[in-house]
């Protein structure tokens, strides 16, 4: 069609076989939005388009997009607020009928309505990172790695220590939108059982709240990450360790004693860890 059609918050670029998404920047344009920057929806990622109406003399031109298709979306497990859906455009009243000749322009190009066997649309890029309340997450491309906070990790994610996860080693991800209770990101780990661990105390999740993780962040965070598990790329060299700052060695240390002494850690527990830390200097 090569058409566009420009409503709030966003710009949609109408193409033969895709609908390029420029999402606008603004102090009113939602964060996931100004966070995903653009995105390109092959048609074959999409099972149908919706024209209704809207709020305050709007209508609402939206694409459902196949199960399986977007990262994104699969990530986001239906946990979005309707105004963070990057699917929908909102348009004045008075174009209605602009909206529904591209409606059905769009629904005759469509030939594709079941699950989607691999994602069709492209995931945020790495390195991504965010601060979670616990800690912080970063993913560079092939490992997501979790570095404990000390004022928000629990004894048990202490005394884990910072954990490392190639994602050769994930099957999924778990994640749970920070504007819920108990919001957190879980990696999926092959490996582990199958019992269920509280998110506070799982080494291979880190805790939402307070502000921390918040959607435009820790989302396409979670959709990066899955999108790399799905492809599985070879096994990862592992780096050499780069040496620590003294002074957070230091105080890893004295965090170590004060839970020593408070009884959370054991003199076995305490003396393995220390010589841990020394040995990272």
């Amino acid at each position: 069609m090569g058409d566009v059609l420009a409503g709030f918050h966003a710009v949609w670029e109408f193409e033969s076989d895709s609908v390029l998404i420029r999402y606008e920047r603004g102090i009113r344009t939602p964060k996931l939005f100004q966070a995903l920057g653009e995105r390109r929806i092959p048609l074959s990622a999409v099972k149908g388009v919706t024209l209704s109406p809207g709020r305050r003399g709007t209508v609402v031109l939206r694409l459902l997009p196949r199960a399986g298709a977007d990262p994104l979306m699969e990530a986001a497990a239906g946990q979005l607020k309707e105004g963070s859906d990057p699917y929908r455009l909102v348009l004045p009243a008075e174009r209605e009928t602009l909206a529904e000749y591209y409606a059905d322009e769009l629904k005759g190009l469509l030939t594709e309505s079941g699950p989607a066997d691999r994602h069709l649309v492209t995931a945020p890029e790495a390195p991504l990172s965010f601060k979670a309340y616990d800690g912080k997450a970063s993913f560079d491309g092939t490992a997501v790695q979790f570095r404990w906070s000390w004022t928000g990790a629990s004894s048990a994610k202490w005394k884990a220590g910072d954990q490392s996860f190639p994602v050769t080693q994930l099957s999924g991800v778990e994640w749970r939108s920070p504007e819920v209770f108990e919001g957190h990101l879980r990696l999926v780990r092959r490996s582990a059982e199958s019992a269920a661990v509280q998110p506070d105390q799982d080494p291979a999740t880190v805790v939402f709240g307070l502000g921390y993780g918040p959607v435009h962040e820790s989302l396409p965070f979670a959709a990066a990450v899955l999108a790399a598990v799905r492809t599985r790329g070879p096994v990862p060299a592992v780096p050499a360790p780069s040496r620590r700052d003294p002074a957070d060695i230091a105080e890893r240390i004295r965090h170590l004693g004060e839970l020593h002494q408070a009884g959370l850690v054991t003199d076995e527990e305490f003396s393995s860890k220390k010589a841990e830390l020394l040995a990272e200097l």
